[in-house]
């Protein structure tokens, strides 16, 4: 029945996209930067899964651990520093969460980013519990939340993030 159309065959799409014409709707400016990524480990068992993700090269991710009422952080090697000064420059804060102790500082934590319009996002790390203490502590403070939450998906969101 169609045997006898002849369709025209044209250049490829690909050799169409090297033409001049193509070439000016290329985007040229660069990827923007990597984000000043925050994570915190809110609980000890989070702390293994913050502590591995550290271990990987990132751009601008940092990572820590803390404690109620949340208002110190203390990096990977043991310093504390003052939230405030941590997130200053930072546009994403990541919180970590197993049990759901140091409720406290989640509070603290959301409500410093929030005030200063920083993401947040809550990784409630229950795999076997849709309905935990850390999805509940989270919930208020972050506006991503990944439940439940496994520990390569801390990696995933970083990269996802550009970290």
């Amino acid at each position: 029945m169609f045997e006898n159309l002849s369709i025209p065959v044209g250049p490829s799409s690909c050799a169409e996209a090297t033409t001049a014409k193509e070439a000016a709707y290329r985007i040229d400016y660069t990827l923007a930067a990597a984000r000043n990524t925050r994570v915190v480990a809110l609980d000890p068992a989070a702390e293994e899964v913050v502590r591995a993700a550290a271990r990987l090269e990132w751009e601008q991710a940092r990572f820590y651990l803390t404690s109620d009422p949340g208002d110190r952080l203390v990096t990977m090697q043991g310093e504390a520093v003052a939230l405030t000064d941590e997130i200053a420059e930072s546009n994403t804060l990541i919180m970590v969460s197993v049990s759901g102790a140091n409720s406290a500082a989640m509070a603290h934590l959301g409500e410093a980013c929030y005030r200063r319009g920083i993401m947040t996002a809550g990784l409630a790390m229950t795999p076997e519990h849709l309905d935990s203490d850390a999805l509940h502590h989270l919930r208020p403070h972050a506006r991503v939340l990944i439940v439940p939450a496994e520990p390569d998906d801390l990696v995933e969101l970083l990269w996802a993030t550009r970290a």
